[in-house]
């Protein structure tokens, strides 16, 4: 599994960002590979999301991201907003329920 984190900066109406990416994620859904993602807005500065995805593989991940139909995705999302995306890889998970396991 690879994870795609991505910052983005709000420079337009955040509710217009909302609605495309909206979009963004109805088309990242649907592609081969994808298993969920959330898009996180920041609690003290609403200009301010993150957008945490999970892909089966990085493989999967960069051909949904090359796919022709994505551009429009990215160019609309470009005029909103500034991002610093990232993939990253599982090092450590914890749950509440491994409290009750020690």
């Amino acid at each position: 599994m690879i994870t795609f984190v991505n910052r983005f900066d709000v420079h337009g109406s955040t509710v217009e960002f909302e609605r495309v990416f909206d979009e963004t994620s109805r088309f990242f859904s649907a592609r081969p590979g994808f298993l969920r993602h959330r898009l996180l807005r920041h609690a003290d500065r609403p200009g301010t999301y993150v957008n945490i995805a999970e892909w089966e593989s990085r493989e999967h991940f960069q051909q949904a991201v090359s796919h022709p139909e994505f551009a429009p995705h990215a160019r609309a999302l470009r005029e909103l907003s500034t991002s610093d995306p990232n993939l990253y890889v599982d090092v450590l998970e914890r749950t509440a329920a491994d409290r009750t396991q020690a």
